[in-house]
């Protein structure tokens, strides 16, 4: 017996629009897209059932992860197909969605900020605001890399100006934007080919596990691989000799400057 406690199992488009929350015409917008079945119309009415309910929940849940309509569709569409779980589609989307960078844009105070430089050399933060590595919004100041500020300061400790710093960040970033994309392109396309084999849902979950640290290595080893390349092609072409450095005096009065590692033979007596 259906007692007043039970949930309804049939609703017209106000009671789906309160007992969901999503406005009516939104519902509306939801079906002309495709995301959302249709209803059952008996005479002139729409009847709706607790499946839409969980599909306007379905939704919302995909909008949060940032998820468009037409990309919200094309999931439902596959899922009433039977062609996903949406558990293990989550699953793996959850995973998608783990940083690889480990670092977010915060605020902090002024005193916070020198923290994060590791520095307190006047003109610091003005220097840090003209290279736009921090921003200021009153008494707060956002910090949009604190990683990328961090490198940034321990470069200066080393001679390389703030405007060095932040431009080399741009050339690397203007080149990993494409690399990350081609990439993510590759992979993608080799798993929607079952990297060669029958894989699973549980296969993909730790291949998008494992690549995360793995990525970072290897484009950790493959840039060092093409810097010692560039570097001696610099030396080899005799660029470097164009470099303006100091050149240390010799017992017999001449500018010597010695190589790296090399060490000053002892004057005999």
């Amino acid at each position: 017996m259906t007692t007043s406690e039970d949930p309804p199992t049939e609703y017209t488009i106000d009671e789906l629009a309160a007992a969901s929350q999503v406005p009516s015409r939104t519902i509306r917008f939801y079906q002309s897209k495709g995301a959302l079945p249709h209803p059952q119309i008996r005479g002139r009415v729409a009847i709706y059932g607790p499946s839409h309910l969980e599909r306007l929940k379905l939704i919302a849940s995909l909008q949060d992860r940032g998820l468009r309509i037409d990309a919200i569709r094309e999931l439902t569409s596959r899922i009433d197909k039977g062609e996903v779980d949406v558990n293990e589609w989550l699953g793996i989307d959850a995973q998608l969605q783990v940083s690889w960078a480990d670092d977010q844009p915060r605020t902090a105070t002024e005193a916070e900020v020198y923290d994060l430089a590791g520095s307190r050399r006047p003109g610091l933060l003005g220097d840090l605001l003209r290279a736009k590595l921090v921003s200021r919004h009153g008494d707060v100041f956002l910090v949009r890399s604190p990683a990328l500020l961090q490198i940034a300061a321990r470069l200066e400790a080393t001679g390389i100006d703030l405007a060095t710093a932040t431009g080399g960040a741009e050339i690397i970033r203007k080149h990993m934007a494409r690399t990350a994309e081609d990439l993510a392109g590759y992979f993608f396309k080799q798993a929607r080919e079952g990297f060669g084999r029958e894989a699973g849902t549980d296969d993909y979950a730790a291949v998008f596990q494992a690549l995360r640290p793995l990525g970072i290595e290897a484009v950790r080893v493959v840039f060092g691989q093409e810097m010692d390349r560039v570097l001696r092609k610099l030396v080899e072409s005799g660029k470097t000799a164009t470099l303006p450095v100091k050149a240390k005096k010799s017992e017999e009065g001449l500018s010597i400057p010695l190589r790296p590692g090399q060490r000053r033979a002892r004057k005999l007596t």
